[in-house]
């Protein structure tokens, strides 16, 4: 029986889905104007972790997680570097699909981006505006009336009044109550406000907040199961999604809402803000990128994870005990074997990501299952794995060993061949640098040529050889993942 921390009642709460074995989740994704550090790394691979779980657990999920791609930051980032929005925000989101597929991040199944669904976030505030939730103030903005929504705060815990004297929300004197947020922005007359759309309002762009309540209910529903993203999130951005679409739909919005821990440098949250952050590929450059995902998951989803190159050292050594336990077993690529009812198929059949098969009634299978169930219980998984490794070491089981790959491939590690990872994570298939930059050269010229099709896959061959392009606007730089 899965239980998960549901921030909306703090506490953990059995798991039912709206619909029988299907499960419908939205995680707030990247607004990509850099490139993502550790913080959205945690983000991105928590939620896979989750994602795979379910989809282990017999659901069928729906996973969206969205990608905002217009932004104050956006546009000042683009009006710097003197080059179009979308030129940037491409940049930026091949950058971060990279990074996630070194990490092992499987894609959503819908992955939408903001500037797609303006016409769904007009219709939203329109029906705000006529169950007397949004006003158009003087400055031409459009606002959230938030003391007309009695609910606000149920999802943070904090109140009206806290809020009000805690003087941490802007006061802007065209608002009718300093408490209220924007859903839609008056255009400036302003060159650096490039991206404009015509609205009954004037033209202008939408909100932060606004953005995800409208892709979440046209592609979810106005009702589902899970809403996830980083705990800076918590406030004031899932609370104010809450009070637009059940303001908007006059339903329940989402049932479980899930939170992982920040990231913490010195006992400081990373963020941009401070200055303390690390970028996923300049921390690629220095560990193998399975490191970085153990040392991820390693920990609680919900507990601060702390950075340093000592912590990762130690994930390090860790991961390598787990390999280097397989390197001198029998293949656990074991075929599955018909009749057996308690032998489950691996969630990702039809590859050896999972090891194949899953005896979930063997009773480290068992134990497995029930940390996992126990809110993603990570930490005790991976203690399980460990134990299978000693048995390994040990027995040389090939059995044992099918069973640690298989229980290690529900959360995405150990799927290489030891030896590849035991001899420092080498993958490029023998590829000089030469050989790299001939793919690159030809790749340059198929973009020329508008060949994107050719050009999408000698990036996608070069990163399944192990060799990640960087595009900037000084050119083409590539890397060893």
């Amino acid at each position: 029986m899965l239980k998960i921390y549901n921030t909306l009642v703090r506490d953990k709460q059995e798991f039912k889905p709206i619909d029988a074995n299907k499960v419908r989740m939205y995680v707030c994704g990247m607004t990509v104007y850099d490139y993502c550090h550790l913080g959205h790394a945690r983000v991105m691979v928590v939620f896979d972790m989750v994602y795979r779980w379910l989809k282990a657990s017999g659901y069928e999920v729906n996973y969206v997680r969205n990608i905002t791609d217009i932004d104050d930051k956006i546009i000042k980032r683009a009006a710097e570097n003197k080059e179009s929005i979308h030129a940037l925000t491409q940049r930026f989101i091949d950058a971060m699909h990279e990074d996630a597929d070194a990490l092992g991040v499987q894609r959503p199944d819908h992955e939408p981006l903001a500037t797609q669904y303006v016409p769904q976030m007009l219709d939203m505030i329109a029906l705000l505006e006529k169950n007397g939730l949004a006003y158009q103030a003087t400055d031409g903005d459009v606002n959230y009336a938030v003391r007309k929504f009695d609910g606000y705060g149920k999802l943070s815990g904090k109140s009206l009044e806290d809020l009000r004297a805690g003087e941490r929300i802007e006061v802007a004197s065209d608002k009718n109550d300093p408490l209220d947020f924007v859903l839609w922005k008056h255009a400036k007359n302003s060159e650096a406000e490039e991206v404009k759309w015509a609205s009954k309002w004037g033209k202008g762009r939408p909100g932060w907040h606004i953005e995800c309540s409208a892709m979440a209910s046209d592609i979810l529903g106005d009702h589902f199961d899970i809403h996830g993203g980083g705990a800076d999130l918590q406030f004031p951005h899932h609370e104010n999604e809450i009070a637009q679409s059940e303001g908007a739909h006059h339903c329940q919005f989402v049932n479980y809402w899930m939170h992982n821990g920040f990231v913490r440098v010195d006992n400081e949250k990373m963020s941009k803000s401070l200055g303390n952050f690390f970028t996923i590929r300049e921390v690629l450059k220095k560990y193998d990128a399975e490191v970085v995902r153990f040392f991820i998951l390693r920990a609680h989803y919900r507990s601060p994870l702390n950075y340093s190159d000592a912590h990762l050292d130690d994930a390090k050594g860790a991961l390598t005990r787990l390999y280097t336990a397989l390197k001198g077993a029998p293949s656990p690529l074991a075929p599955h074997p018909e009749g057996e009812r308690n032998w489950l198929p691996s969630p990702f059949e039809g590859g050896t990501e999972g090891g194949g098969v899953v005896d979930w009634n063997s009773p480290s299978a068992i134990r497995f299952k029930a940390a996992m169930d126990d809110d993603f219980n990570t930490s005790e998984a991976i203690g399980v794995l460990f134990d299978l490794a000693n048995e390994v070491n040990r027995n040389q089981s090939l059995e044992t060993a099918t069973l640690l790959r298989a229980l290690a491939g529900v959360m995405g590690l150990l799927q290489r061949e030891p030896q590849e990872f035991l001899q420092g994570g080498a993958s490029d298939g023998g590829l000089d640098d030469a050989a790299i930059q001939t793919q690159i050269d030809t790749r340059i010229a198929a973009k020329k040529s508008k060949n994107f099709s050719d050009a999408d896959r000698i990036r996608k061959e070069l990163l399944e050889a192990g060799i990640v392009l960087e595009d900037s606007a000084q050119g083409t730089t590539w890397r060893r993942a």
